[in-house]
């Protein structure tokens, strides 16, 4: 285990309107605000996105199993924000329902707002977290 310990920043509270790309969205407001390291909320609805819903199997490098969302579905959940090569990296983990059909997974592209989602984002001041690449996994990871 590998951690360390900062104190909250500012809190950022954004509201996304229908057909805004919630990813990018969030990718420009850390970037606006030069956020370093955040935590952040989710709730509202999304119309489409591309998640992952775990790996095909436990090999490493992990084999991503892909799921869609091509209608609108309400959505709830948490992740983080740090850098990679200075570039805000969002890791995003929600859940995703219509009716009695509940999916839930890593949020990874083509994330389209429905409506509204209400994002509160806050500012982890005091650390020095990055995303690297990690070989073995082909992923980028948390780093200190």
């Amino acid at each position: 285990m590998n951690y360390t310990i900062g104190r909250q920043g500012r809190i950022v509270v954004a509201k996304l309107s229908d057909g805004e790309d919630i990813l990018t969205s969030l990718k420009e407001i850390t970037t606006r605000e030069n956020i370093r390291s955040a935590f952040f909320f989710l709730i509202g609805g999304m119309k489409e996105g591309r998640f992952v819903a775990g790996p095909m199997n436990d090999s490493i490098p992990p084999v991503p199993m892909w799921r869609e969302l091509g209608e609108s579905h309400e959505i709830f959940g948490t992740g983080t924000i740090f850098r990679e090569k200075d570039i805000p990296k969002i890791h995003f983990h929600g859940a995703y329902a219509r009716g009695d059909n509940i999916k839930a997974g890593c949020l990874r592209e083509n994330a389209r707002v429905f409506l509204i989602i209400e994002a509160i984002i806050i500012e982890i001041e005091g650390i020095n977290a990055v995303r690297r690449f990690d070989e073995k996994t082909g992923l980028t990871l948390l780093d200190f």
